[in-house]
């Protein structure tokens, strides 16, 4: 447990460190670019969402294999997901990133085309009533995330393992950062803030190997394996730091275990 002293000095540190990598030089090597390259707010959700869910492994890889599926939409990803014909999925068939294929890249465009064609944004295929009203909106909505987009009867239980959820205890990085992207406006640029049904401080952050080796090192995180319960106790512990916006801090534990090794 850290002392009052020692607390002080790391929200000091970290604050530091927030305002160091949140920036918009952060946005060119980073897979928020992708969506940043569009100004339709449905583009914005379905191209973070993709660049979200391809966020594993080499940045520069993940933007280049995001570029190279948005070209096959013709870099109009509502418009394609709406009005496509069967021909203009033929070129689709050849994509691959990682364990994600065209059987995936086909089910996701579906469901894009059923959810579009009812509403007006995606934030409604996390966010609802009941959902704001829960105790953690953001771990309710990701659950209901996972439900609803694996709702439809064509669904390949293959493709189930691109969208994480709360209830199979993963942590959730890349949904929870696709959230950050576009509930997070902080007028400093790199977030999106198009979303308004929750708040910041319902956010959870993003886990990954850089963000828990850094927390761990730090005293923010104890638990050994990064699951949810994890995410759920780092966040927490930021949610001391700073109520309204524990977040941000994403930047500064992100930006530590990459550019600076020695943490």
């Amino acid at each position: 447990m850290l002392s009052t002293r020692d607390f002080g000095k790391l929200k000091q540190f970290l604050d530091e460190k927030v305002e160091e990598y949140n920036v918009p030089g952060f946005i060119e090597d980073d897979p928020i670019s992708i969506p940043h390259r569009f100004t339709e707010k449905q583009d914005i959700e379905i191209a973070a969402l993709f660049a979200a869910v391809f966020a594993w492994g080499n940045r520069k890889t993940i933007i280049k294999k995001c570029t190279e599926l948005l070209d096959l939409m013709d870099n109009a990803p509502h418009q394609f997901c709406l009005d496509h014909a069967d021909t203009d999925l033929k070129p689709l068939s050849r994509f691959v990133h990682r364990t994600f294929n065209s059987d995936d890249l086909l089910y996701f465009i579906e469901f894009f085309k059923y959810h579009y064609t009812h509403n007006d944004s995606l934030e409604s295929a996390f966010f609802n009533k009941k959902v704001k009203n829960a105790e953690e909106p953001v771990e309710a909505g990701l659950n209901h995330f996972y439900d609803y987009f694996f709702s439809l009867p064509w669904v390949s239980e293959r493709t189930r393992k691109h969208i994480a959820a709360p209830k199979r205890n993963s942590a959730c990085k890349r949904l929870n950062m696709f959230l950050r992207w576009t509930v997070r406006n902080d007028k400093k640029g790199v977030d999106l803030g198009l979303w308004k049904k929750v708040k910041p401080a319902d956010l959870i952050c993003p886990l990954d190997v850089h963000v828990s080796r850094v927390a761990r090192r730090m005293g923010l995180l104890e638990r050994k394996q990064n699951d949810w319960k994890a995410a759920m106790e780092l966040t927490t512990n930021l949610r001391l730091l700073d109520p309204k916006d524990p977040v941000k801090y994403d930047y500064a534990l992100f930006g530590l275990g990459v550019n600076e090794r020695k943490i």
